[in-house]
């Protein structure tokens, strides 16, 4: 990984950083799900440039422009995404498409002659066919944009599960795209970590705004920041045995990164939201307890597809897990406007705690017994 990777990432944190101020300034079904939307294209421009990045050399400086130009354009979609409903849909697609043509045109250049250039040839017919969609979008009144840019993103998502195949002009089979393993792995951790330094730069952002530092926001900001360190916790408890080794193949790769970490990285961002919505209102209330433990329940999702698809197993710790957060969710809603804005904070804490504990424990046990014994 080259510097220009890293550099390139800057722009994912003022990105990730828009999408909770849209959840924050739209808490409801609508805006959760234009959210949903608004991140699925994010982390689909930064995935594919990911895996693009696999087979560029980060020291050249056609690669370096290219990584420029990119960050330009993910900085634009970046700073639609407030308004991407409303007056700068425009903005948003026409940056989220033009990544979605350079990238491809350049590797077919790139590559010209060899499998690659044509597999890329095949992903760019499938942006186009995306693209239909995300413009009728942006064209169309604003109440059907929500429901044409869903079927963007269920077509771009589809792409690679279908092998991006279009009937009499080809396809681009998984076993056809040769990854580095060890570069995703890599590239998809840091990107976790921005996502969780969002919440860092939401909490303190929240404390200063609020002028002065009461009991009840100090302890809003202690359980915030433990549940933030609790999922890193449990993020980097897998960083030992279990990521090592397991399915290295492309479709394993691209199950356990391009899909289970969109939704990992989406939970690190709702947990974020939730955090700043303790830490900005006095009173618990429904769409609260939903944050609280969507961040969670969406992340454990994700990390549950993540070992499915790299190791095989069902991580039974994980469903626990998510069928306690979800009774707990069941019980606080009705109780929301009579609970402490921290209650329901510090029970969901002590599921992610208890499982970031076990997580550990059984990693560092496993690494013991696949050590050699010592004489």
């Amino acid at each position: 990984m080259g510097p220009v990777e890293l550099f390139f990432d800057l722009v994912y944190v003022f990105a990730i950083i828009q999408l909770s101020h849209l959840l924050i300034e739209h808490l409801s079904w609508e805006g959760a799900a234009q959210t949903v939307v608004v991140f699925a294209a994010v982390w689909w421009g930064w995935n594919y440039t990911t895996w693009a990045m696999n087979w560029l050399d980060p020291g050249r400086t056609q690669v370096q422009l290219l990584c420029g130009v990119l960050m330009l354009t993910a900085l634009g979609m970046s700073i639609a995404i407030p308004r991407a409903f409303e007056d700068a849909a425009w903005l948003f697609v026409g940056c989220y498409l033009l990544m979605g043509v350079i990238r491809p045109v350049f590797m077919m250049i790139a590559y010209r002659g060899h499998r690659l250039a044509a597999n890329y040839r095949m992903l760019l017919l499938w942006t186009l066919l995306a693209g239909v969609f995300w413009v009728l979008g942006a064209a169309l009144p604003a109440e059907s944009r929500l429901a044409l840019w869903v079927v963007a993103v269920v077509v771009d998502y589809a792409a690679p599960l279908a092998q991006y195949r279009i009937p009499g002009l080809g396809s681009a089979p998984m076993e056809h795209w040769d990854t580095d393993a060890d570069h995703l792995a890599e590239r998809n951790r840091l990107v976790f970590i921005i996502a969780l330094g969002e919440s860092i730069l939401l909490m303190g952002g929240s404390i200063v705004a609020s002028g002065q530092l009461t009991g009840s926001l100090a302890l809003s900001a202690v359980i915030g920041f433990a549940s933030l360190f609790v999922l890193w916790w449990n993020y980097f408890a897998l960083a030992g045995p279990e990521t090592r080794g397991g399915d290295s193949s492309t479709a394993a790769l691209r199950s356990a990164y391009a899909y289970a970490h969109a939704l990992m990285v989406l939970g690190a961002i709702l947990v974020a939201v939730s955090i700043e919505l303790r830490l900005s209102h006095d009173h618990l209330t429904p769409a609260t307890v939903l944050v609280t433990s969507a961040g969670p329940l969406v992340y454990l999702v994700g990390n549950i597809l993540f070992l499915r698809s790299r190791f095989g197993r069902l991580a039974r710790s994980r469903f626990i897990a998510a069928a306690v957060l979800m009774v707990l969710t069941f019980v606080a809603m009705p109780l929301a406007r009579h609970l402490p804005v921290s209650a329901f904070s510090v029970a969901v804490l002590a599921v992610t705690a208890t499982l970031a504990a076990h997580t550990a424990y059984t990693a560092r046990r496993q690494a013991q017994e696949d050590s050699p014994q010592q004489t």
